[in-house]
């Protein structure tokens, strides 16, 4: 039985909504993981961090998909609570072209700067080659890569999670094959790599696409639209948040290389990479319930809905602490063998890695709540609390953390920094919600 945005949703109702969502996202996130794997393998730790010292640039220009498909898909649900389809199909078509735009330019610019890139990132003359050759494939696929992300948002509007999910899956499965054969039958190294990932991009960004542009049923389609720049500042306003989570993460991402670079060389920089492929994962749980629950809180808001937003806020708080809980001891757990999968060539490495990844996933029991709290104030249309709460656990509180905690505590400090604004960024998250309640009735 299909469920819409309208329903009623109990527990069963809602972690079934979701659940495609979730499944998209962690599936994103594997395919990430499978490269990872093959880098470090097949080609060595330095090709490794040489695409870990780039690739967070590459998901700080990503994050204007992020931006543009959360708040887009907000929006569009918004529209849709209030019965105006045809508004809505409008800004979700002004929103895709939107897109398709603004990663050209971005593609071209960061393809021709990518050597200056990789100067300023620190990167010493064993992996500078490398990291040049990944960024300036990667950069060159971004429009594709921005379609994808906010694909994964617009499917959910649209109540097309499963299709989403099948997306997501087809572009996993093309990576991963490539991953194979192009390192380890062909041999081709850091761009045999580079190339598998565009090819899953690919595939993530045009089926949606084709499918949009020949829908004739569903909620959501392209048509014809003008752009309408009050839509459009309304709908990066709303999505705000997830672009300061992406490039605050990635600007972050960018100061724990370095910080690492002088504290562990190479080595620092390869065990935060094993690190945060594992936490891509575990967040990518919190994201996609955050992705899944967006529209419903955007639709129940348009249609005056006070009752439902109260069962979905609580709701959702439960579901995220069970997770939490779950999360963390599972990662404590798992540390060693996951720390041996990828780097189990270097013991050094490898005990760096576990001791890393077991403070590291301290910050999970935290930070779902977050993410869930952004998301919600998303969906009410409050981009400035949602991106608040954002830029505050993933920018100000992680980056004094990181440069602070060092000092007294050498690189477990640099390992704790997240758990640390995780937990001070919940206190500000919980203010919000509670101070927002009666202007919201939820």
């Amino acid at each position: 039985m299909e469920i819409r945005l309208s329903d009623s949703f109990t527990y069963k109702k809602l972690i079934r909504y979701v659940l495609p969502c979730i499944a998209m996202m962690i599936m994103t996130s594997i395919y990430s993981i499978v490269d990872g794997y093959f880098v470090s393998n097949i080609i060595g730790k330095n090709p490794f961090a040489a695409v870990n010292l780039v690739m967070p640039v590459l998901m700080a220009i990503s994050a204007i998909g992020f931006m543009i498909g959360t708040g887009g898909s907000a929006l569009t649900s918004y529209y849709m609570g209030l019965g105006e389809k045809k508004k809505a199909n409008e800004v979700f078509s002004m929103l895709v072209w939107l897109i398709i735009i603004s990663s050209c330019i971005v593609a071209v610019i960061g393809f021709v700067f990518m050597p200056q890139i990789v100067e300023l990132l620190g990167a010493s003359d064993t992996i500078r080659s490398d990291a040049i050759l990944y960024g300036r494939i990667l950069i060159l696929s971004e429009p594709f890569f921005m379609l994808q992300n906010s694909f994964q948002s617009f499917l959910t509007t649209a109540e097309k999670q499963n299709l989403g999910l099948l997306v997501s899956v087809l572009a996993g499965i093309t990576n991963m094959v490539l991953d194979f054969l192009l390192m380890f039958v062909f041999r081709l190294g850091i761009a045999g790599a580079a190339a598998a990932t565009v090819c899953g991009q690919i595939i993530g960004s045009v089926v949606p696409l084709i499918y949009f542009a020949t829908n004739t049923t569903g909620s959501l389609k392209l048509t014809k639209a003008k752009f309408d720049w009050k839509c459009i500042w309304k709908a990066c306003g709303n999505g705000s948040s997830e672009m300061l989570t992406n490039l605050s993460t990635s600007l972050v991402s960018v100061v724990y290389n370095l910080q690492l670079m002088k504290l562990a060389n190479e080595n620092g920089i390869a065990a935060y990479g094993v690190i945060m492929y594992v936490s891509f994962i575990f967040m990518a749980i919190f994201f996609g319930y955050a992705i899944g629950v967006t529209p419903i809180i955007g639709y129940n808001y348009g249609a005056g809905n006070k009752k439902q937003l109260h069962s979905l806020l609580k709701k959702s708080l439960v579901i995220t602490a069970v997770t939490a809980i779950t999360m963390t001891v599972l990662s404590e757990v798992l540390a060693l063998p996951i720390a041996r999968i990828f780097v189990g060539y270097d013991d050094t490495l490898c005990r760096m890695t576990q001791t890393g990844m077991m403070l590291f996933s301290i910050s999970f029991l935290f930070c779902g709540f977050n993410v869930f709290g952004s998301g919600f104030f998303t969906g009410l249309g409050n981009g400035l609390v949602s991106a608040t709460i954002s830029f505050l656990r993933t920018l100000v509180i992680q980056l004094a953390a990181v440069l602070m905690l060092p000092m007294v505590f050498g690189i477990n400090g640099i390992w704790c920094a997240v758990a640390v604004a995780e937990a001070v960024t919940l206190v500000i998250t919980i203010t919000f919600l509670i101070k927002n309640k009666k202007k919201y009735g939820y």
